[in-house]
């Protein structure tokens, strides 16, 4: 076994978890087999420190445990789908529900509680891949996933391929919670953050959109102008009141002037994060339901907004929202995609 490929734990039938460990300059990334899921991602202070930026846990136990999705490759269909069904080509199929009358990330068993094979495996990188039969939590069609995470330039980035064998929908993400003052260090609201975004899917109690693509503008979903995640979040808007914070899709500006849709900052630490993608929007979440979940790398105590999350993604309930931008997988052909999360440092958010 190479040395950057370890045991981590056994499944309950005996199968076994690896976590893989990717090096490149300052930056250590460890990946588990068990739902794809990014465990730890180290990145250099102000001062040279080491931080591990990633909410994660200490034992496959704690993974199985929780039910935040935390770190996690998160499919078939990232988000949410309204009333559990879509219909496609004709056909109504019908799904898990898992969050009260809604499918909510893959459904009972989605890919963040599968074991994932490794494919190919370097110093820097790794491609996992995936096969979800024809039928699995519902959806049409035997489905091929490779993700690839590679660790370069300052920058983890995470590419998605996939075949089916018949016309699917398909909506894939990376589920990681974000710290950058450090895992263990308490609330992201003194984080700061801005979104290239001048629109986004408001929705109805239970988190599915309404179908309007609303624009941020006088209202606190208006994350352009660099500011803390804190500044707005408990302002009395009925959208983050429904969802106790920060949980929506927001629009990318198709207009800005690269891939890049996100940055965020520690004061803390110094450490900058820019994140880029080709996909249509992003799910901000502030974390707003962590708590309850098993203790934390090291002990920490993981409790609401201890860490955002930034779904690069299709918009929620896209098979039944006409007026979104599809998200139909045709059989043949082979869908691509890429979302990079790329490391800094500033010495304040105007520095940025």
């Amino acid at each position: 076994m190479e040395d950057n490929r370890t045991a981590f734990g056994r499944m309950p039938d005996g199968a076994l978890v690896e976590q893989i460990t990717l090096r490149n300059g300052p930056m250590t990334c460890q990946i588990l087999t068990y739902g794809g899921a990014v465990r730890s991602l180290v990145a250099p202070d102000r001062d040279g420190n080491p931080v591990d930026v990633a909410l994660g846990f200490d034992t496959l136990e704690g993974y199985m445990a929780q039910d935040k999705y935390m770190g996690a490759i998160v499919g078939r269909y990232a988000n949410r789908i309204g009333g559990a069904n879509f219909t496609l080509n004709g056909v109504e199929y019908p799904l898990y529900a898992n969050d009260g009358p809604n499918s909510l990330h893959g459904g009972k068993a989605g890919f963040d509680k599968k074991i994932w094979t490794v494919e190919q495996l370097a110093g820097d990188s790794v491609t996992l891949s995936l096969v979800s039969p024809d039928g699995e939590e519902g959806y049409p069609g035997t489905l091929s996933v490779q993700v690839t995470y590679s660790l370069e330039g300052g920058a983890l980035t995470i590419g998605y391929r996939a075949v089916c064998d018949r016309d699917t929908v398909f909506n894939p993400t990376n589920h990681t919670y974000f710290n950058l003052s450090g895992h263990g260090s308490g609330s992201v609201e003194g984080q700061y953050i801005r979104l290239y975004a001048s629109h986004y899917t408001p929705t109805v109690p239970g988190s599915i959109p309404t179908g309007e693509i609303a624009p941020v503008d006088g209202t606190p979903m208006d994350l352009r102008a660099v500011q803390p995640i804190g500044a707005r979040i408990g302002d009395k808007f009925d959208q983050l009141a429904m969802a106790g914070g920060y949980d929506h899709n927001w629009v990318l500006d198709p207009s800005r002037p690269s891939e890049e849709f996100a940055l965020s900052w520690s004061p803390d630490t110094g450490i900058s994060l820019h994140v880029s993608t080709d996909l249509p929007g992003v799910q901000f979440y502030t974390g707003n339901f962590v708590q309850g979940c098993p203790a934390g790398k090291g002990g920490a105590v993981y409790g609401n907004r201890h860490g955002f999350c930034l779904e690069t993604q299709f918009f929620p309930d896209s098979p039944n929202q006409p007026g979104f931008p599809s998200c139909v997988l045709r059989a043949g052909e082979t869908f691509a995609s890429k979302t990079s999360c790329r490391f800094g440092l500033s010495e304040s958010a105007e520095g940025l």
